[in-house]
This record gives structure tokens, C-alpha cells and sequence, in this order.
């Protein structure tokens, strides 16, 4: 299911215009993404939750060449799936 099919769907079981769930879906994920940035905890009970987590810089080896390389440290978002949406898939 990609962003537009997520949508469609939105609007027909919500019974609202394909624009009005667009909207929806699209200011959930700026807010979403916009606490994350600040450094908080997403939570939506039973589904899962979003949290940020630092990686630290590192050393690698570039595949082709073997070469070491040197990696960066980087913030990555996490999903740690609620207990509702794990059993819905097992």
C-alpha cells in the first residue's frame, strides 16, 4: 500500500473526501515528524511508537575495495510495534 492508496482507503472508511483525508494524513505526518525532531516519543497505544535514538560515529569497509571508511554519527528513527497491531499480524 503506498501514500495514495492509503488515502483512498482513509476516505472510504471514514466516509470523507479523498482532499479531506489527504489533508488528514498529511498533517499527522508533519506533526509526527515534527516531534521527533524535537526529540520526543510518538505513542499511539496498541498501534506502536516512533522514538529517536543516536548512532555513533563508527568505522566501516567500503565493500568493492575493502577499504576502511569512516561513518558518521547520525540520529534514526525506531517503530516499535504496539501489541494490537502484532497480534493482528500474526
Amino acid at each position: 500500500m503506498n501514500k495514495t492508496d492509503l488515502i483512498d482507503a482513509m476516505a472510504e472508511h471514514a466516509g470523507i473526501t479523498k482532499a479531506a483525508a489527504k489533508k488528514a494524513l498529511e498533517c499527522a505526518l508533519i506533526e509526527i515528524e515534527g516531534a521527533l525532531q524535537k526529540g520526543n516519543r510518538v505513542s499511539l497505544v496498541g498501534f506502536g511508537s516512533w522514538s529517536v535514538s543516536k548512532r555513533s560515529a563508527r568505522e566501516g569497509r567500503n565493500p568493492q575495495t575493502g577499504e576502511t571508511i569512516k561513518i558518521k554519527a547520525k540520529n534514526v528513527v525506531k517503530f516499535k510495534a504496539g501489541s494490537d497491531l502484532s497480534n493482528a499480524v500474526n
